[in-house]
This record gives structure tokens, C-alpha cells and sequence, in this order.
């Protein structure tokens, strides 16, 4: 047999396992999986002695800007920080300009990622209320992985960016949709089987919040903080579980930062519904008090909270009512997050530090490398309807591995990050635990941090479309 690539000796890993044992690649498959060395000649070799190999790790949230505000960040940057980071599937934003809001657009956004795609990749569909109702069902058709719908915003009309704070009366602007809109999408959606994942942030409170305030005269973190407090995001998920229970969607609740969300979540959840959720690495490393030392580049929507909340995030994870831990990789430039609190943008970098994080979480007992193998892998494929073809080793499923090193030892330097754009909130941050190789359909793609190709990447759809 001609093996096109194996990799031996490796400590395999899975949310239920570790074993030692051999893998063999053919055509982008697994095709064997053995502890005795088989017969045949590999084109190519990877030894994996004291090293572990877990299933392909997937970033479910990603805004890459590509099209639109790619001074910023492009596909091709954000994908091979992706692939330095050790993770082999991405799942793109749909607020892109143009959106991903129709079949049309869908096949359009496919073809320009595939160009840059340095690993694999999924396209998430937007839900605008009315203005594309009747196009949800093309873009289930089409292969979208989920619907985004971004609760309490209003989107620019000519630029599809989102409008943190919307005052009535705003011109080119589709305004926040109301109650009845955001429940006619869910019975749209619910006729797809697929994920209605929701932003949870109530705009009313937000905005009346927001100018009383402002009248402080106060741009401290903890002031902007009680503008857009945990009530904010708890009354979202509360309105959002309530519809869905009715409806009977699938509902997710994107980026969970506080303790009231986690703990309506799991009440949903005890009660039988499907209700599933994530959360962010800097919801886990990050609280409030952390602001003084790291200033702007850290402002992120919903904001990073209390120790409270940061230790409810953490027992949701440890008792499973969190499904998985995604980066929300949203750049922005380093001139843009200067200056006062209130107007530097949102978002920062992040697929890039997702996998060392949650790894150096390893390392200090937090989670097991098992639960890596489930947060990053096993639980967003079988979400979003990829699994086993992605975040499962077993024969027939991509060869999509990534190799750790849990002995390595790394500073995050935002000078060495990938993407365009290099704002993080992880500078200076020491872990222990690193991705050494990517591995896409069994073509090495970085190896001990170096990216080895061009754009390899395909687009995945689920098994639903």
C-alpha cells in the first residue's frame, strides 16, 4: 500500500480516550488506525513520540471582514493564523459586505474564500427579519451551517457593519427587529433543522443605560460596563429560550459572558430542550479587573465581566451546559482601539490564541485535554451537523489532526500573530501546552509555527444541506 501520509506513535485523543496507536492517511481520509505498523511506503511521515494528536480543532466563530473591511483582516490572514494556532476548520460570519443573506450570495462568498482558505471552512447565514425571510430557505439549500442573527443591533445599510447604538431616525440603517420579527425567523428556521444562533444583547436597555452614563462624564471600564451590564445579555437569552421553546428551534447563545445566561441556559437544558451555547477565551482569562493593565485592546462585545461571572463559565463548561469554546476573531487596528472607551470599536484577534489557551488551561487543571478534544472538536461538529467527517478520529473522517506539545512552553507576542491586524489582549501571556503541526485532509499545513502551504482549504457543508 502507498500511504500518503502516517503518523506514528502519537498519543491519540479523544473527548472518551487516549491511546497509542498509528494513523494512515489516503486521499485526505483516515483509513487505518493501529497500534502494529502496517505494511507500505508513506510519501509523507510525521513522528508524533511524546506528542498528542487530537481530532482537527474547529473555531466556530470567526469574522475574517472578507468582503468589506479588509484593511482590517482578510480571509487569507485569518486563516493561516488559524492554521499557526492549530486549528484546521473555521466557521465564517455572515456580516460581511455583501452578507451572506441569500443562495446568491452564499455561492459568491464560497468561491472568494476558497481562494484564501488556508484550512477548511464553513459560511454561517444572516438573518435580517422581513428584509430576507423568504431567502432563508435557499440558504439552508445552499449549505449555510447555521443562521447568525445579531439581537439588539442595527446594521448599516450600505456597509452591513453593525450599529452598536441605534437612535431612531437613522438614515441607510435596518433598525433592531422587533419581538414578532425575531419570532417569525425562528419558525423560519426551525423548518431548516439547522442552529439559530443568537448575539444576546438587549438594545432598549443598552441604549437608555448607555446615555445616563455618558452624562457621568466618566470612560472608566467599569463605567462603560454598567452601560451594557449582565441584565443586558440575561433578558436577550431569557426572550430568545422563551420563543424557542414555542417554536421548537435549536437555539444557541453566542459568546455567553455572564452568570445569569449560564444559569438560564442549564434550567433550559434540565427541562429538555435544545438549547446549547458557547464562550469566549476572554470570558475565561479576562475580568474587569484586568482592564488597568490591558487597556483597550480588550473591549469586546457583550463586554468581558466579573470574577463571578468568569467562575460560572467555568463550572458551565465543567458540567457541560457550555457546548464549546470558539475565539469571536474580530480585528480591528491598532489605531482604531486608541482613544477613548466609548468609541474604540469592538473585537480583537483571536483564532490564532484560542488552542494555546485552552491548552495552557490544561496545564493548570482547569479542563482535561480530553475536554480540548470535545470544546474545540467533537461538540461544534456535532452541532452544526460536520460530524464525523470533522472533530472525530475514526476510519472514513477527514485526516484532520492537531499535533500538541503539552511540554512546550510559549510567550503570545502580538508581534508574531498572522493576521493583518495584530490587537490582542494576550500579549505577554505565557502558556504552557502548543499546537506543532496542522494537519488538513493529511496535508501539513504548519509545522512548529511555520505555515508550510498556500491556500488548501475546502468548504464544508453539513450533512442536513
Amino acid at each position: 500500500m502507498k500511504w500518503d501520509h502516517v503518523i506514528y506513535n502519537g498519543n491519540i485523543v479523544t473527548p472518551e480516550d487516549e491511546y497509542q496507536a498509528n494513523i494512515y492517511i489516503k486521499g485526505g481520509k483516515i483509513v487505518s488506525i493501529s497500534a502494529e505498523e502496517l505494511d507500505g511506503e508513506a510519501e509523507e511521515t510525521t513522528d508524533a513520540s511524546g506528542l498528542s494528536v487530537l481530532p482537527g480543532l474547529i473555531d466556530s466563530h470567526v469574522h475574517s471582514r472578507d468582503g468589506g473591511s479588509t484593511y482590517k483582516e482578510d480571509f487569507y490572514h485569518s486563516t493561516k493564523a488559524a492554521a499557526a494556532g492549530g486549528i484546521t476548520t473555521v466557521f465564517e460570519m455572515p456580516n460581511t459586505n455583501p452578507p451572506v443573506n441569500n443562495a446568491e450570495n452564499f455561492k459568491n462568498q464560497s468561491e472568494n474564500l476558497k481562494k484564501k482558505a488556508h484550512v477548511d471552512f464553513a459560511i454561517w447565514g444572516i438573518c435580517l427579519g422581513d428584509i430576507n425571510l423568504k431567502d432563508l430557505q435557499g440558504l439552508d439549500k445552499s449549505g449555510v451551517i447555521g443562521f447568525k442573527y445579531f439581537w439588539g443591533y442595527a446594521v448599516n445599510k450600505k456597509t452591513y457593519q453593525l450599529i452598536y447604538n441605534y437612535e431612531e431616525g437613522m438614515k441607510d440603517v435596518i433598525p433592531p427587529c422587533n419581538d414578532g420579527e425575531v419570532y417569525q425567523m425562528l419558525e423560519e428556521v426551525t423548518k431548516t433543522e439547522k442552529t439559530f444562533a443568537i448575539h444576546a444583547e438587549n438594545s432598549d436597555l443598552i441604549n437608555y443605560l448607555t446615555k445616563k452614563m455618558k452624562e457621568t462624564g466618566e470612560s472608566d471600564y467599569d463605567t462603560v460596563l454598567a452601560s451594557r451590564p449582565n441584565l443586558a445579555e440575561e433578558m436577550t437569552i431569557e426572550a430568545g429560550i422563551a420563543m424557542a421553546k414555542k417554536t421548537g428551534t435549536r437555539l444557541h447563545v453566542l459568546h455567553v459572558s455572564s452568570a445569569e445566561g449560564v444559569d438560564l441556559i442549564r434550567k433550559a437544558q434540565e427541562e429538555g430542550y435544545p438549547i446549547t451555547a458557547e464562550t469566549c477565551p476572554h470570558y475565561l482569562f479576562l475580568t474587569n479587573e484586568d482592564y488597568e493593565k490591558i487597556g483597550p485592546s480588550m473591549k469586546v462585545y457583550p463586554l468581558v465581566k466579573y470574577k463571578k461571572d468568569q467562575e460560572k463559565l467555568w463550572e458551565g463548561i465543567s458540567n457541560g451546559v457550555l457546548s464549546f469554546v470558539c475565539s469571536d476573531h474580530a480585528p480591528h487596528t491598532e489605531e482604531e482601539k486608541k482613544g477613548n472607551l466609548w468609541n474604540v470599536p469592538a473585537g480583537m484577534c483571536g483564532v490564532e490564541t484560542l488552542a494555546p489557551l485552552m491548552l495552557n488551561a490544561v496545564s493548570d487543571k482547569k479542563i482535561t485535554i480530553r475536554q480540548v478534544a470535545s470544546l474545540l472538536s467533537a461538540n461544534p461538529a456535532k452541532q452544526y451537523g460536520v460530524y464525523p467527517q470533522k472533530g472525530s478520529i475514526q476510519v472514513g473522517s477527514d485526516a484532520d489532526f492537531t499535533i500538541v506539545d503539552m511540554n512546550k512552553q510559549s510567550v503570545i507576542k502580538k508581534e508574531n500573530l498572522h493576521s493583518k491586524s495584530k490587537v490582542t489582549a494576550y500579549d505577554g501571556f505565557q502558556v504552557k501546552g502548543m499546537p506543532v503541526r496542522t494537519i488538513v485532509r493529511g496535508t501539513t499545513v504548519m509545522k512548529e509555527g511555520k505555515i508550510l502551504t498556500e491556500p488548501i482549504g475546502n468548504l464544508v457543508t453539513p450533512w442536513s444541506s
